[in-house]
């Protein structure tokens, strides 16, 4: 049974992570060990129904001999914890070779990368756009003869500047021949949320009701999350995304942006989805997202930065008075609830006199009235000063504990 269809045609939302494949071209290179780490973390996130919600895109076999030992050791590893996934170019070779990477996995796929436009069919294959979607029809009929239950996924590269009626009959060809999902890639993009609506919503109608449609969508322009909403709005049920974005150039849709967008508010959900709509087999657990960012990130040197969304160092942090008073009044969702994030207060030069008194209490000191308004005065003088915003702890600590000698620690 392929597991991945059944989810989207059911209208549940399948993840399709390339942080170990497509993430690769963001100049980083996953171990093997950690990609199985990271696909069981994933996986986990949804429970048993891990292979269900999520495609693991294990690695590109035809690169190494590592590679393929790589992608085989995630197939059999991680096989419980998602569907695991190998990709391949649109040669037989190439698909002898991804098959035997994932062959006696559970849920394992493949994936086929066949060039779609003009520009691309060209450089690919040095053909035009119809003679490499009929080679690549003749490779996915290849691979289904082959597969022996493997399922056989396509990308179709370079989707949006093709003619999309073309594109739209060979995804319905290759979906008729047995193909499980077909991936319609921006690989450029520079596409804008309309722009990607028309896109799925032309290649749907012209491939037929049988044809489970994958979004594929990069982040040149900083759209890569609201084009893979447009699609999703259009009706798609699987898509792509990578861990802290990594892709080639500027990345792609944020696989915890996604999830968190679609998974911790209802009612935001309905409003992609529709109303009524029934997103998960079982509802993904958000508070897994920080720690798997965490590792991914020590993993790869891609940092989490203060602007991060979701997961950034700024989420959950307090600096300054009001917010510090109505933290509800100026967050967008409770990093608690949704995340596990405790919430922490920074000492910053826009501290108030409550925030610099709930730090030093953290630390262990208990200031008069008096002593708050010195300390006061001397973060905001270091600050300026420095021309560094935050007051390291043990700086803050140093300080206090000149100020408060005749006083007892509490």
């Amino acid at each position: 049974m392929d597991v991945v269809r059944e989810s989207a045609r059911a209208g549940r939302v399948v993840l399709f992570e390339e942080s170990a494949r497509d993430g690769a071209q963001a100049k980083t290179l996953m171990s093997a060990g950690f990609r199985v780490r990271l696909a069981r973390e994933q996986g986990a996130v949804f429970g048993a129904d891990g292979p269900r919600h999520v495609v693991f895109a294990a690695g590109f076999p035809s690169v190494c001999g590592q590679e393929f030992e790589a992608t085989r050791q995630v197939a059999l590893e991680a096989q419980g914890s998602v569907s695991p996934s190998a990709i391949c170019r649109g040669t037989v070779a190439d698909v002898r070779l991804a098959l035997g990477a994932v062959r006696g996995a559970a849920h394992a796929r493949v994936m086929v990368i066949v060039a779609a436009s003009e520009a691309t069919a060209r450089a690919l294959v040095h053909r035009g756009a119809r003679d490499a979607l009929r080679q690549g029809l003749d490779v996915v009929k290849e691979a289904v003869d082959l597969a022996e239950g493997i399922a056989v996924d396509v990308c179709l590269v370079d989707a949006p500047r093709a003619d999309h009626g073309l594109v739209a009959e060979y995804a319905g060809a290759m979906t008729a021949l047995g193909a499980g999902t077909i991936v319609l890639a921006d690989t450029v993009g520079d596409l804008l949320p309309g722009q990607t609506r028309t896109l799925f919503q032309r290649v749907a109608a012209g491939a037929g009701p049988e044809a489970v449609l994958v979004s594929h969508l990069h982040n040149d322009l900083g759209l890569g999350l609201a084009n893979t909403l447009a699609a999703l709005e259009s009706g798609v049920r699987v898509a792509a995304c990578s861990w802290l974005g990594m892709a080639e150039r500027s990345g792609m849709t944020a696989t915890e942006q996604l999830l968190f967008l679609l998974a911790h508010d209802r009612a935001k959900a309905e409003q992609v989805l529709g109303a009524g709509c029934e997103p998960w087999w079982t509802q993904p657990d958000l508070t897994r997202l920080p720690a798997i960012a965490q590792m991914v990130s020590d993993e790869t040197g891609v940092p989490l930065t203060v602007t991060t969304p979701i997961l950034g160092t700024g989420v959950a942090t307090i600096s300054t008075g009001t917010p510090f008073t109505h933290p509800q009044t100026f967050q967008p969702y409770d990093p608690q609830q949704h995340l596990g994030l405790a919430p922490a207060v920074i000492l910053t030069h826009l501290a108030s006199r409550r925030v610099l008194s709930a730090v030093a209490e953290r630390l262990g000191y208990r200031l008069d009235p008096a002593q708050t308004g010195i300390a006061l005065a001397w973060v905001k003088d270091r600050a300026y000063r420095l021309n560094q915003a935050v007051i390291p702890d043990a700086d803050f600590a140093a300080y206090l504990d000149g100020l408060t000698a005749t006083t007892p620690r509490s």
